[in-house]
């Protein structure tokens, strides 16, 4: 009977350490995630001018959670960057202006998303631009 006692416990303890061990999707990690952002301004339907953007919000999603991981702003080249990234997906998104005769826009404002998953430690995954438009 002591045997299959502590072959029990041993095994409960065993399970609890296995699942409290396993890593989480986000920050701590070696990888990063980069990309520049690229803006088109309109004057209502026609592009008037286009570059990359400083001082906008970026954001990261960790795995499948719909609240915000991080939030990083983009340099005066609108470069940025999400570093200590474990393995995982993310999703990276702006917001970007609706332009007038854009039906899938609600509020004003639209989501421009990128998925992306990280495979290994020691990644650097670049994403290239993030076009949002203004």
């Amino acid at each position: 009977m002591k045997i299959h006692f502590r072959v029990f416990i041993s095994f409960a303890i065993f399970s609890i350490l296995f699942y409290a061990c396993k890593k989480q999707v986000g920050q701590g990690g070696t990888s990063i995630i980069k990309g520049k952002l690229f803006v088109t301004l309109y004057n209502v339907f026609t592009p008037v001018d286009s570059f990359y953007s400083g001082k906008e919000n970026i954001y990261i999603n960790y795995g499948d959670a719909t609240a915000i991981g991080n939030k990083v702003e983009s340099s005066y080249d609108g470069s940025f960057e999400f570093p200590y990234l474990k393995k995982g997906k993310y999703k990276v998104y702006a917001y970007s202006n609706c332009l007038v005769n854009d039906t899938s826009c609600h509020g004003g404002k639209k989501t421009v998303l990128k998925e992306l998953e990280i495979t290994g430690n020691h990644q650097v995954i670049d994403m290239g631009d993030l076009k949002i438009t203004k």
